[in-house]
């Protein structure tokens, strides 16, 4: 099964730190032949100053981003669904692939301790990349 332009939904309860980062990786390293979704169960009205800061920090620039509602459509239109403590309220559809990527909440941390959860995103993104866009592509 190949698909074209495969998409990836990053799914957190506030959409505001976590799935806010994945996505602004996942758009760096994919550099457009990967569709890029984000959303949250319950978003929160801005996404977290100090995410902003820590992706700055690494050149990469989510101030435009904002939070947005998950919704059935979103999943339904996304091929990966990866969720980030946002457990049930992720509803299920077959021939998905989904992870859960078990990270700290960024919520009301300082960089210091946002640092670690963002270069483990990157990690993960990069894992991700690697999967989706195999290299003799």
């Amino acid at each position: 099964m190949s698909i074209e332009k495969p998409s990836v939904l990053f799914v957190c309860v506030h959409n505001a730190g976590r799935s806010q980062m994945a996505a602004g990786y996942l758009r760096e390293l994919g550099a457009g032949r990967i569709e890029v979704r984000s959303a949250g169960s319950e978003p929160k009205d801005q996404i977290n100053p100090v995410a902003v800061d820590a992706m700055a920090e690494d050149g990469i620039d989510i101030t435009g981003n904002t939070p947005k509602i998950l919704t059935v459509d979103v999943v339904k239109e996304s091929d990966v669904v990866i969720t980030m403590g946002c457990g049930d309220a992720c509803p299920i559809f077959p021939g998905k692939r989904y992870e859960d990527w078990e990270l700290d909440d960024p919520a009301g941390q300082g960089i210091e301790s946002v640092r670690p959860i963002r270069d483990e995103i990157k990690r993960r993104v990069e894992v991700l990349v690697g999967e989706l866009l195999p290299a003799a592509a």
